[in-house]
C-alpha cells in the first residue's frame, strides 16, 4: 500500500473542509438545526445508549453534586428525541449535534477502522405518523447518501483525489442478504454485497433472521426492528455501507432508523428481556406519549473523513490511543497517526 497523498497539514485542512461541507449539505437537505449536546448523562435517567448491552460506559461522580453517577454517552440516540420535544421543533424539521463518546471496551481497537474515541453527527428529525414506512426510510437514506456524494465531489476536486462512490445506493433486507449469501458471516455478506454494488443500505438490523441469528446488534429502545416493512421482512432501520477501495472491504458510515413507538418499545423490551427499562424516566415519557415520532441516526465523522480522504487508518483523521503493536505496524506501513 502507498502512503497517503496528503501531508499532515493538508489532511488537517481537508478534514475541516470536509466536515463543513457535509454539515452544510446535510442540514439544508434534512432541515436540521444545530444544537448543543451533553457529553455525559445521569446513569439512572434512561438516556444512555446501551449498544449491544456488553459495553461498559465510562462513569464518574461529582462530589459537589452528591452520589449521582454520571456516564459518558455511547451515543445520543435517546437524548435527541427528548431534545426535540423540549425545543418545540415542528414536523419535517430536526436537529443535529456533534457527539463525542468513549468506548474503552471496543474489542477491535487493533483494526484500522475502530477507536476508543467516537465522533459522529447525531441527527434526529420529527416525522408524521403516516411516514412510518419503508418508503420514507429509503427516501431519507437517499438524501443522506446524496450529501455524501456531494461532499466526495467537493473534496476530490479540491485535493486531487479520484472519486469512487456509485451514484446510487442499493437497498437490500438483511433476510434477503442471508438468502443471497448462505454460509457466510454477516460481515462476509456485507463485503460481498458492497463489492457488487459499491453502496448499500442493509434494512432490518436487530431482529431475528430465519436461521435464528441477527445481522448485527441493536438496542431495543431506539430503532424499530420489529415492524413489518414488507411481507415477511421486519425492520424500519439499517446501516449505510460502502465499498472502501483503500481497505478492500465494506465500510459502515451510518446507523439509522425510524424510532420506536410506545407499542414497538414495549414489544422490543420484552423480546430482549429488558422490561425493567420501562421504569426509567425516559422510557416512561415515551410510553406516556410525551415524545414525538422521529427518524434519526449517527454518521461517523472520522469514518466519513477516513473514507473520502482515502486513508488507511482512522488514526489518520482523529487523535486517540492505540496498542503499541498497532503503532509499530502503522509506522512500518508509513501510516501517519495524528
Amino acid at each position: 500500500m502507498t502512503a497517503s497523498r496528503l501531508t499532515l497539514i493538508q489532511t488537517e485542512r481537508a478534514i475541516l473542509d470536509l466536515k463543513r461541507h457535509f454539515e452544510d449539505t446535510l442540514t439544508s437537505s434534512l432541515r436540521l438545526h444545530r444544537v448543543s449536546a451533553p457529553m455525559f448523562v445521569d446513569a439512572d435517567s434512561g438516556l444512555q445508549d446501551n449498544l449491544n448491552g456488553i459495553e461498559r460506559p465510562v462513569a464518574f461522580k461529582v462530589p459537589a453534586i452528591g452520589d449521582t453517577r454520571f456516564e459518558i454517552v455511547h451515543s445520543l440516540a435517546k437524548w435527541k428525541r427528548l431534545a426535540l420535544a423540549r425545543y418545540g421543533i415542528p414536523a419535517g424539521e430536526g436537529l443535529y449535534t456533534d457527539m463525542n463518546a468513549l468506548r474503552p471496551d471496543e474489542p477491535t481497537i487493533t483494526s484500522a477502522i475502530h477507536s476508543v474515541y467516537v465522533d459522529q453527527w447525531d441527527w434526529e428529525r420529527i416525522m408524521l405518523p403516516q411516514q412510518r414506512n419503508l418508503d420514507f426510510l429509503k427516501a431519507t437514506v437517499e438524501t443522506i447518501y446524496n450529501a455524501i456524494l456531494a461532499t466526495e465531489h467537493h473534496i476530490c476536486s479540491r485535493y486531487d483525489l479520484k472519486k469512487f462512490l456509485p451514484q446510487k445506493i442499493h437497498f437490500i433486507h438483511s433476510e434477503d442478504l442471508l438468502a443471497r449469501f448462505p454460509g457466510m458471516t454477516p460481515k462476509e455478506r456485507e463485503n460481498a454485497i458492497c463489492r457488487e454494488h459499491g453502496a448499500v443500505f442493509v434494512i432490518g438490523i436487530g431482529g431475528l433472521l430465519s436461521d435464528g441469528s441477527i445481522h448485527d446488534g441493536r438496542a431495543p429502545d431506539y430503532d424499530d426492528w420489529t415492524t413489518e416493512a414488507l411481507p415477511g421482512r421486519r425492520g424500519l432501520n439499517g446501516d449505510i455501507l460502502v465499498f472502501n477501495p483503500v481497505l478492500d472491504m465494506a465500510f459502515e458510515v451510518s446507523s439509522m432508523g425510524i424510532r420506536v413507538s410506545p407499542e414497538v418499545l414495549t414489544e422490543q423490551l420484552k423480546i430482549r428481556d429488558s422490561e425493567d427499562r420501562a421504569q426509567l424516566p425516559w422510557h416512561k415519557m415515551l410510553l406516556a406519549g410525551k415524545m414525538p415520532q422521529t427518524i434519526g441516526g449517527g454518521i461517523g465523522q472520522s469514518r466519513l473523513s477516513m473514507l473520502l480522504l482515502q486513508k488507511r487508518h482512522i488514526g489518520e483523521v482523529q487523535v486517540s490511543v492505540w496498542p503499541a503493536e498497532e503503532l509499530t505496524r502503522c509506522e512500518a506501513e508509513a501510516i501517519q497517526i495524528l
